[in-house]
């Protein structure tokens, strides 16, 4: 079965930061998480990436025994507290 991964208000939502998830693709091993985690979880996926095997994934994507699915929610943040530029990534924006 394929190992799911969860990741922020993912883990949170679901109470756990890994489980094993049956489903042969993207779409089913979402959907068991949802009847197992509960509605606040199922909520939160749209927003939220898949990867399988650190690769970006879609729903008809197929997974196999020992697969990892990683679901990622959006991150959000600021500049408050970071030095640097976010596009160059030297410090003070300096290029």
């Amino acid at each position: 079965m394929p190992v799911l991964r969860l990741f922020a208000q993912a883990r949170e939502a679901a109470g756990a930061s890994r489980d094993v998830v049956d489903g042969d693709t993207v779409d089913q091993v979402l959907a068991a998480a949802e009847a197992r985690y509960g509605p606040v979880f199922a909520a939160l996926l749209p927003s939220c990436k898949v990867w399988v095997n650190r690769e970006p994934a879609h729903g008809g994507d197929p997974v196999a025994d020992g697969d990892e699915v990683a679901i990622l929610p959006p991150v959000s943040g600021g500049a408050d507290g970071i030095s640097g530029s976010a596009r160059t990534g030297a410090p003070g924006g300096a290029a």
